[in-house]
């Protein structure tokens, strides 16, 4: 049953992916990526890796494809099709993943396998949250602030930039 999933989950990731790049509409673009985002956290909850899939589920498919949806609901060209790309424009793209897609395969042919050298240990969530808040060596707490303290940066931006563009447009009129 759960090779039959993997297949099924796999199918999906690929169909919607190549679905997200070859559309032309660009509200059906954000819904293929959010399929293949929830289809990727169903891979992670069938390794048991239920943190991963949690965080896959609320921080990609949850918040960052909302915001996907709102930026391309405020595009005034919603509803038309993009241009395609053509002629010479589209040779590197596809010797790039033609490429990339080489070197994933022979990089799973070749694969041999690691020798297990110690007990595996299980990760759960008490753990990640206790390694992400310590201060000891190894722990994250620093680049967690200085994530935070970016992530503030980049809100006050945008709200500068905002308002400098609603300033110089009540001057216009």
């Amino acid at each position: 049953m759960e090779k039959i999933m993997f297949y099924i989950l796999s199918a999906i990731i690929t169909v919607f992916a190549v679905l997200s790049v070859t559309s032309r509409k660009l509200y059906r673009v954000t819904m293929y990526l959010l399929f293949v985002l929830l289809a990727v956290s169903g891979l992670y909850f069938m390794m048991e890796y239920n943190f991963m899939g949690a965080v896959q589920l609320s921080v990609y498919a949850g918040g960052i494809m909302v915001l996907f949806v709102y930026a391309v609901m405020m595009t005034d060209n919603i509803g038309n099709s993009m241009r395609s790309i053509g002629g010479k424009r589209i040779i590197l793209p596809v010797i790039i993943a033609v490429g990339t897609a080489t070197l994933a395969i022979y990089a799973i042919y070749s694969y041999q396998g690691i020798a297990a050298t110690k007990e595996a240990t299980v990760t759960t969530v008490e753990h990640i949250g206790n390694k992400l808040l310590s201060y000891e060596p190894g722990g994250y707490v620093l680049p967690f602030e200085v994530i935070s303290i970016l992530l503030l940066a980049v809100m006050i931006g945008a709200i500068v930039i905002a308002k400098a563009k609603k300033l110089v447009n009540q001057e216009k009129n």
